[in-house]
């Protein structure tokens, strides 16, 4: 009867409310934390038996709709190892160091735990190792992913490989003229070394260059032999532009490092020729001459791991003692052709299945994947102002069912006391 079919949509009713209800509680607990997405309440009609004359109400049932997809505004962060996504996208994180599932969330509160790998909740951060200047060295695949480990690198030194020098040689020398100027270098070990240029005045438009056995910074002790080649003829024009040099390009030998460290080979940089670019021969004019070197060299003085900081394209940077900074990783970014579809988990991480659909691997910022930020974070997504206005809409909606279900029963006692 008609009757029961009211009761019955009033039940339901009171279960689809308490439903959103619940996920207006959820949102609403969830405003402040990182990288939450809110679920909102679907209502969808059932309808009754329809093939009665007599009209029979059906009910409601309600569902929850993720709005995983929508973008947090980003906030910033004091962490250095915090970073957000603005865009599409998921971080990818693993449940345990080595061989664990493989998980997606957009909170990106990472620090580093006790071991040194980038965790969140229990969760570690994935990503490709990359060379110091930030290259991937393998593929972007899935397979490839490694747990970042921001000890991978613990510390840093590189030996001198490349020397460019830029002086002017003072065409008003007389030949047979000298001038020295020191030249700091590092071994392979990253151990600071010094040689000594002499540069001699062999003719009009023509010096040499002799550098030095290689001493310790103070000078008192040798620590590599310089071989005989390193003796660099250098010609001008008559501009006082660089002509030539012999050898060209010219390079430096240092052998028997007392450190321990392997034969140094240096190329030098002496400027391009018929240009000014490094080495010159111009008039000084001045009554006392002298050679004025300034120089630029890539070896790296050792240094030890003092930081981790995330830049703004994902990469991962190791910070030294020594003022050096290079890459150890790149951050993946994970999407989906259905992100809404992602099963949510506690602690802030999805699950994909056969709705969201496998995931895709890119770096930040190609491919539709969304770019990263270092030092940021994405704030939840709820709008409490929206949400109190649901929990209203869902109070006033329980109320009014409440009430029908109190006059069904009104309406039963009068017919029970018409037929007593």
């Amino acid at each position: 009867m008609s009757l029961t079919g009211a009761l019955n949509s009033a039940v339901s009713a009171l279960s689809a409310q308490s439903a959103a209800l619940a996920m207006v509680s959820q949102n609403l607990a969830n405003s402040s934390t990182y990288g939450y997405k809110t679920t909102t309440a679907s209502f969808e009609s059932l309808i009754a038996d329809s093939s009665s004359s007599a009209y029979s109400a059906g009910g409601v049932a309600a569902s929850g709709v993720s709005n995983i997809a929508a973008q947090g505004s980003l906030t910033a962060s004091a962490t250095a190892t915090n970073m957000a996504i603005e865009g599409n996208g998921f971080f990818v994180v693993g449940s345990s160091v080595t061989n664990g599932d493989i998980y997606y969330t957009r909170n990106g509160e990472f620090t580093i735990d006790k071991t040194g790998y980038l965790a969140s909740n229990g969760y570690y951060l994935q990503g490709w190792p990359t060379d110091a200047d930030g290259n991937i060295t393998g593929s972007t695949s899935s397979s490839a992913l490694k747990t970042i480990d921001t000890t991978s690198v613990s510390s840093i030194a590189a030996a001198t490989t490349s020397l460019s020098l830029q002086a002017n040689l003072p065409a008003d020398a007389a030949v047979g003229d000298t001038f020295e100027s020191d030249v700091e270098i590092f071994d392979s070990l990253g151990t600071a070394a010094k040689t000594t240029v002499t540069w001699t005045k062999t003719a009009e438009n023509s010096w040499t260059a002799a550098f030095s056995d290689v001493t310790d910074s103070s000078g008192s002790a040798t620590l590599a032999t310089s071989a005989t080649s390193n003796t660099i003829s250098i010609s001008f024009n008559s501009d006082g532009t660089l002509a030539s040099t012999t050898p060209n390009p010219p390079t430096l030998s240092f052998t028997g490092w007392t450190t321990g460290a392997a034969d140094s080979t240096i190329t030098l940089d002496m400027g391009t020729a018929n240009s000014s670019s490094g080495l010159s021969q111009l008039s000084s004019g001045d009554d006392t001459l002298s050679v004025s070197l300034e120089y630029d060299q890539d070896g790296i003085s050792y240094g030890t791991l003092t930081g981790i900081e995330i830049g703004d394209d994902g990469t991962v940077y190791a910070n030294y003692d020594n003022d050096q900074r290079r890459a150890i990783y790149k951050v993946a970014v994970a999407t989906f052709s259905n992100a809404n579809g992602l099963t949510s988990m506690s602690s802030g991480v999805y699950a994909a299945n056969s709705v969201s659909g496998a995931s895709s691997m890119h770096i930040a910022g190609t491919a539709g994947a969304g770019t990263i930020s270092g030092g940021m974070l994405e704030t939840s997504t709820t709008d409490t102002s929206q949400e109190f206005s649901n929990m209203m809409a869902a109070q006033q909606a329980y109320s009014s069912a409440a009430q029908i279900m109190s006059t069904v029963s009104s309406m039963y006692d009068t017919l029970l006391s018409a037929i007593r």
